[in-house]
């Protein structure tokens, strides 16, 4: 005679069912991990082309523009193309460039005396446009965005300000949007003296920027002391931005994999990365694996593990072992990140795409709206969906994992 599930004391049949559905949970976990890193990133690379497909569209843009987000993306697929991906990523990105670079090498939407830091980011992936096409309207670009920071404004003592029109400043963002593509212009048209340039950037936000209490990083720093979120002693702002502290981090070992072996700068860099590693191990949510939106906030009301944030201090944790920069222990943080990501911020849609979620809209410091760098300000910040700040780095760090995971075979 057949069982009747309903003669089972109801005891029984609600521990049966919470056992299926806790087998089933590590079925669909085991089934996330065990997914190669190189197909989540052809896979997100495919499903944020799927949404936006002519590169100019990327950061939900109307119409094209030159701008930091879309470089971040490309640079991503330029990555994705070479480590034996799909021509279409090549395509893609050559297309966008094309759209924005004119025959003459000038820049559609992009203004060399309005002085934006973040305009010389998508220069990333133009080097290997110009490598590969050997095209001179490429380098005729490059050397637009190189001519900039001949002239960009400084601090006393040579820091890079965010903008023109954040005078005196130097933000953790801004490091990452010049630095590894002075670095690589450096390499690329043998102009060494631009190392010094980019070491004393990263020496100058490790000097200024680093909170005592914390050994954290505050998302930025006022020379002039006269921005209402600036310490009046120090000059650094309140909070420790998660992404801010990722983009900082992603520098560091992005402008390490093109300084020469024997600069004298370079253990100054690689210094700097040990210490933020040391901090990532200590400021990883232990249950999740992420990084906070504010990290030196911890598990407040409102916090939340952010997307961006924790795909770029993934990212620089796993190529950092892999380039050698940091010893191999770190590895474990950086892959204790890299599966929290994929169990908690990773959707399957319906149409079969992938997107990644709970990424920061975008935050700053000063302007107008004012922007005052309190807690309360970071966390009310809007969220997104398939943010090309946490698209980008995504792939990045995919990447790195697939190379990863290459050498432990």
């Amino acid at each position: 005679m057949p069982l009747n599930p309903m003669m089972i004391p109801s005891f029984f049949r609600k521990y049966a069912l919470a056992i299926i559905l806790t087998n089933a949970a590590f079925v669909a976990q085991a089934q996330v991990i065990e997914k190669k890193p190189l197909e989540w990133a052809r896979q997100m690379a495919d499903s944020d082309i799927h949404r936006n497909p002519k590169g100019w569209m990327l950061d939900f843009s109307k119409e094209p523009r030159w701008n930091y987000c879309h470089g971040l993306v490309c640079t991503s697929l330029e990555k994705l193309w070479k480590r034996g991906g799909q021509d279409s990523y090549y395509a893609y990105i050559k297309e966008y460039a094309d759209d924005m670079i004119q025959p003459d090498g000038t820049i559609k939407t992009y203004s060399a005396e309005e002085y934006n830091i973040d305009w010389v980011n998508p220069g990333k992936f133009v080097f290997a446009l110009y490598d590969k096409t050997g095209d001179e309207k490429y380098k005729k670009a490059l050397e637009s965005l190189r001519n900039q920071m001949k002239t960009h404004p400084k601090t006393s003592e040579g820091g890079f300000w965010h903008k023109k029109r954040y005078p005196h400043q130097m933000w953790l963002d801004g490091l990452y949007m010049a630095s590894p593509f002075l670095a690589q212009y450096a390499q690329t048209f043998k102009e060494p003296a631009l190392y010094d340039e980019v070491a004393r950037q990263i020496i100058l936000i490790d000097r200024h920027n680093k909170q005592p209490e914390t050994g954290l990083y505050a998302h930025g720093w006022d020379e002039s002391r006269q921005q209402q979120w600036a310490d009046p002693a120090t000059g650094r702002s309140p909070h420790v931005w998660g992404r801010g502290l990722g983009w900082y981090a992603m520098t560091l070992v992005d402008v390490l994999e093109f300084f020469p072996k024997k600069h004298p700068k370079r253990d100054s860099i690689v210094a700097v990365a040990h210490h933020v590693a040391d901090m990532l191990v200590k400021y990883q949510d232990p249950k999740t694996g992420l990084w906070y939106q504010v990290m030196d906030a911890g598990p407040n009301e409102g916090n939340y593990g952010e997307a961006s944030a924790s795909t770029m201090l993934a990212y620089f944790l796993v190529k950092g072992v892999r380039q050698g920069t940091l010893p191999a222990s770190y590895l474990a943080t950086g892959r204790k990140g890299y599966e929290g990501i994929l169990q908690n911020l990773i959707r399957k849609e319906a149409n079969g795409d992938i997107s990644i979620i709970h990424t920061c809209a975008g935050a700053g410091l000063g302007g107008t709206p004012y922007r005052s760098g309190t807690y309360e300000y970071y966390i009310q910040e809007a969220k997104r969906d398939n943010d090309p700040k946490a698209v980008g780095p995504f792939i990045l760090l995919a990447l790195e994992m697939d190379q990863a995971q290459g050498r432990r075979k």
